[in-house]
């Protein structure tokens, strides 16, 4: 479970002067059975991922950048390599921040943020940037969080970052061009949270529009998204029950198609998440929780009811993304347990396993393309185990991963027309990260 608040990790206390720190991490990551059409059945990805990060502070005043450089080796026709994996020297972060002390009296407390830089709002289930994944999300525009005692609260307007190249023999040769942003596509909103003590239970409530526009060689469904957001999250503590209630009501306009003057469609569209755990004492500190998550699939009428994730992150809740990237924030019912334990101080390990249904039987399935346009498939699509094991061979200095995902496919992911024909589903991911 995620526990955040509004509060960006630049305006946290650190010492004047400059600070460098970066990483890079490799990836092997190997899937049979894709479930998505149109790919291999087997396939096998080398992904490295390089960041280089640099602040500077004097005062109240702060300076940031961050260069990423995330490559790709392996990918033929039939890979789905996308942007996910690729995006070669790409400043994703340049920034300057101000730090105001009790702009509004003793308790109070303001950041100020301008530039590209990372976004991770509420519980990420909206706008994150990504860490899994090989690349990751990058904003452009103005940030202001505010602490006013008891309450924190994040007010944005960004313009997300377009990432470039996006053609696939591009992708394939890692080519370098730096991504874009503009106004065919804006984000804005905000969040608030409250909390009585520390440790306490904490609210929160967030709006976040979304709006996108054709571009000249770029159609899109013209998305003009208001997401309304309520959650309740208390913090896990050994011997005690914790929880996490989240829903998120989405409204605006669709256009029902790609093509010019498609008809523009109203949106109600919506998600659930529940999730109870309890944490044992003792060295292990093993949590066992429950989670369900439902997400609105599209169904026949005149509104469009498929939920729409936009930036969200997916690792934390529903599985990896890379080549496997089947579990999505969309058209799913998918009830789980989950194990999380830390043997030692240098390992840590995470079970979990879901069932999974679609929420409209007519909809394509999540994030895999797979659809029965008459329903006759069923809305069972399979049971997934998603295990996962780090730990640390040199201190905050070398990691060491694995992710192993087994996708037992049901009815749904076996029948439906354009569905696979190739058995179950196993994806593993090896990860070795340096820090420095």
């Amino acid at each position: 479970m995620f526990l955040l608040t509004a509060t960006p990790a630049w305006a946290q206390a650190t010492p004047d002067g400059l600070h460098v720190a970066g990483s890079m991490r490799l990836r092997y990551e190997t899937i049979d059975g894709q479930v998505r059409p149109g790919f291999n059945a087997s396939d096998a990805l080398i992904d490295l991922r390089t960041i280089l990060a640099a602040t500077w502070k004097a005062g109240p005043i702060r300076i940031g950048g961050e260069l990423h450089d995330s490559r790709s080796w392996l990918a033929n026709n039939g890979t789905p390599l996308s942007t996910n994996e690729v995006n070669a020297v790409e400043p994703v972060q340049a920034w300057i921040a101000a730090d105001i002390a009790r702009p509004f009296g003793p308790g109070t407390t303001l950041a100020l943020q301008g530039g590209r830089f990372s976004l991770n709002i509420g519980s990420r289930r909206l706008v994150a940037s990504d860490d899994y994944r090989n690349t990751t999300n990058g904003y452009t525009g103005l940030r202001a969080d505010l602490g006013l005692h008891r309450v924190k609260a994040s007010l944005f307007y960004v313009l997300p970052l377009t990432r470039l190249p996006d053609d696939l023999p591009s992708l394939r040769a890692n080519r370098i061009r730096l991504d874009r942003e503009n106004f065919d596509h804006v984000l804005w909103g905000g969040v608030a949270s409250w909390r009585r003590r520390p440790g306490a239970t904490m609210a929160e409530i967030g709006f976040i529009h979304f709006g996108e526009r054709d571009a000249p060689g770029r159609p899109t469904r013209n998305r003009s998204l208001n997401s309304v957001t309520a959650r309740a999250i208390s913090e896990p503590c050994a011997g005690a029950v914790d929880y996490e209630v989240e829903g998120i009501y989405q409204s605006g306009r669709i256009s029902a198609d790609l093509s010019p003057g498609a008809a523009r469609l109203p949106v109600s569209a919506w998600f659930g998440r529940a999730e109870i755990g309890y944490t044992l004492g003792g060295g292990w500190k093993p949590r066992l929780s429950a989670q369900f998550d439902i997400a609105s699939g599209d169904r026949p009428g005149g509104t469009y009811t498929r939920f729409d994730t936009l930036y969200g992150m997916r690792r934390a809740d529903l599985g990896p993304v890379g080549i496997y990237n089947v579990v999505a924030r969309t058209n799913v019912v998918t009830p789980g347990l989950r194990l999380e334990a830390a043997p030692g101080k240098r390992i840590d390990l995470m079970v979990n396993y879901r069932l999974l249904w679609l929420a409209a039987a007519r909809d394509s399935f999540a994030g895999t393309g797979v659809r029965d346009a008459s329903g006759g498939s069923g809305s069972f699509a399979g049971r997934q185990l998603d295990a996962r094991v780090r730990t640390w061979i040199v201190p905050q200095r070398l990691r060491f991963e694995v992710d192993g995902e087994w996708l037992a496919k049901g009815r749904f992911l076996r029948d439906a027309p354009n569905a696979p024909r190739d058995g179950d589903t196993t994806y593993l991911s090896f990860n070795l990260t340096a820090s420095f």
